[in-house]
């Protein structure tokens, strides 16, 4: 079943990844409408999302917003196909670094470093990371249930570069590079929500108490990594600017969870100046009632 799956969908995806981004808009336009419109995907939850982000906005920017985002989501979808066969020269066009010094500057110096970041914008494209970056670029994913399509979706994810670890794998890898003193970048997207029973920190994130990701935290103090939060902003349709955002490059003097706040503080800022951007259609907020005594 998995293989005739594959053989079924692989062909259309890869016939849509080499169609210019113009044509894929007009397709997106097109899904847009029927997922909008028609269907109604998530509509509910993305609405309630904002209205318990954003309680004093009125109701009729919040709709505005809603919207702006399932247009987005509909050009990431897109987007995340053409990564496909998206060429080097096309996608350093498309998705550019404001300031891969900073990055840059770490590594010259010899040290290793936490690429945090959120589902901002465009998070497919940072399989780019390596190409601006001068030093091995790795990253945590989660393994596809499909053996067919996960040959040909980690292909592409380290086309340019970057190198990927099963998420359960990723300490693990580190612990082998660092006792071959192999220097590296690892991304570690940590805005979504972990398990309740799995999680030792809530924090208010837009007022709300939620369980938040602690392993970036844990992994740069435990391996003396700099971290670095890297958010993408939509410039216009299908352009975007990477800026790299230093939190620590001295994690082991922190208190405990103080990493984690500076990170999760800079994500609010960096959503608020584009709340459209951001995946809203996650149910960031499914546990808030949930939260333990210790932390209410």
């Amino acid at each position: 079943m998995q293989f005739i799956v594959f053989a079924f969908t692989y062909p259309i995806i890869w016939i849509l990844s080499r169609l210019p981004m113009r044509i894929l808009y007009i397709k997106s336009d097109i899904f847009f409408f029927l997922i909008y419109y028609v269907i109604g995907y998530r509509k509910k939850v993305v609405l309630e999302n904002l209205q318990l982000a954003f309680p004093d906005k009125p109701e009729e920017e919040l709709l505005r917003i809603r919207k702006k985002f399932f247009k987005h989501l509909m050009d990431l979808l897109m987007e995340s196909v053409k990564a496909f066969s998206i060429s080097e020269k096309e996608i350093l066009k498309r998705y550019t670094y404001k300031n891969p010094e900073l990055v840059n500057k770490y590594a010259a110096e010899g040290k290793s470093i936490a690429l945090v970041g959120a589902h901002q914008a465009n998070w497919e494209w940072s399989t780019s990371l390596a190409l601006v970056l001068n030093i091995d670029v790795l990253g945590a994913y989660t393994k596809l249930n499909n053996k067919y399509f996960e040959k040909y979706v980690r292909s592409s994810r380290e086309k340019f570069g970057v190198r990927g670890y099963k998420t359960s794998d990723m300490i693990k890898g580190m612990k082998q590079r660092f006792s071959n003193q192999k220097k590296g970048a690892y991304i570690l997207l940590s805005d979504q929500s972990p398990q309740p029973h799995k999680t030792y920190y809530w924090r208010e994130f837009f007022n709300i108490k939620v369980p938040v990701h602690t392993g970036a935290e844990m992994l740069s103090k435990r391996f003396d990594l700099v971290v670095i939060n890297y958010v993408a902003k939509k410039v216009k349709r299908g352009y975007y600017e990477i800026e790299f955002q230093l939190v620590t490059d001295k994690p082991k003097e922190f208190e405990n969870y103080n990493v984690t706040d500076i990170y999760t503080e800079l994500t609010e800022k960096n959503i608020l100046e584009q709340p459209e951007f951001y995946l809203w259609s996650h149910k960031r907020f499914k546990h808030r009632d949930k939260v333990p005594a210790e932390f209410l």
